[in-house]
């Protein structure tokens, strides 16, 4: 079931399902919308209501013609959880929506009862240091992909790397609504957003979450990237060994863990649901 919800003067497409008392937020990677954890719903529906949800500028949300920033982003998931959500939840999220999560986490504290977080980069990553050139680079190759999707045989043809881990009906709805030019559009926005932040964000990193947090990393790297992915599988490890109640698990997985590895992030959800309040996981 879907709905359009407003948030800071903006409308994000909202869908829930599941049953039951508990509550879990979905917040997805940059480029893509709420269809990246479907996945991962069916195996949770009998565990509590499960809220999925596009960013602004994403899938059926409303366009935006102005660059947010992560802040931004993360204002945008805590309306929703507001409008939508009424107790404690469990917030899961992906890649960059880690960083919109974190900076959430700062105003969802007290309703947090979990955080579970798929392969995020943290600011301190030394792949942020020249992150401002990788993004100049970046973009001129999207702005060459922006104009390419209007074919949807190219669209395919470029979004390889998604088609190959995620089901045939989600990969055909992510090409419908997330893979068009102003999908793309809205994907170079948030690149740059990520740059824009990083130096706050290394200034003034957010506040640590007090919830039990839970940090799944991929262990297996894109090729050629081996040394670039073990330097931030070791940031993050650093990053939970920083938290009151955190635990850091490497999964057999490429990056989108969710699409892969979908009983995983199942699983730990569930745990994270039935923790008892007070009770300390550890690093490791």
């Amino acid at each position: 079931m879907g709905r359009a919800v407003q948030v800071n003067g903006r409308s994000v497409y909202v869908e829930e399902s599941g049953v039951g008392p508990e509550w879990v937020v979905f917040e997805a990677g940059q480029g893509l919308g709420r269809t990246c954890w479907d996945p991962v719903l069916p195996l949770l529906t009998d565990r509590g209501r499960l809220v999925a949800y596009d960013r602004a500028g994403f899938g059926r949300s409303g366009r935006t013609a102005v660059q947010l920033g992560i802040d931004d982003m993360a204002a945008d998931l805590v309306a929703m959880v507001e409008a939508v959500v009424p107790g404690p939840f469990v917030l899961v999220a992906h890649s960059m929506g880690g960083l919109v999560a974190r900076r959430a986490v700062e105003r969802l504290g007290p309703r947090l009862r979990g955080l579970l977080l798929l392969d995020p980069t943290p600011e301190s990553a030394p792949v942020y240091n020249t992150f401002d050139q990788t993004v100049a680079k970046v973009d001129r190759a999207m702005g060459v992909t922006q104009a390419l999707v209007r074919s949807r045989s190219l669209a395919r043809m470029v979004s390889g790397n998604i088609r190959r881990v995620f089901p045939a009906d989600t990969y055909a709805t992510m090409l419908a609504e997330d893979l068009i030019p102003a999908g793309i559009a809205q994907t170079r926005k948030e690149l740059k957003a990520v740059a824009a932040a990083i130096p706050q964000l290394r200034a003034e990193p957010p506040g640590l979450p007090a919830c039990p947090t839970v940090l799944l990393s991929a262990s297996r790297p894109v090729k050629g990237r081996g040394q670039q992915h073990a330097v931030i599988a070791e940031h993050q490890r650093r990053w939970v060994q920083t938290l009151p109640d955190g635990r850091f698990e490497k999964v057999d997985s490429g990056h989108f863990i969710q699409a892969e590895q979908p009983g995983i992030v199942a699983d730990k959800v569930g745990h994270l649901l039935d923790r008892a309040p007070g009770r300390r996981v550890r690093s490791a």
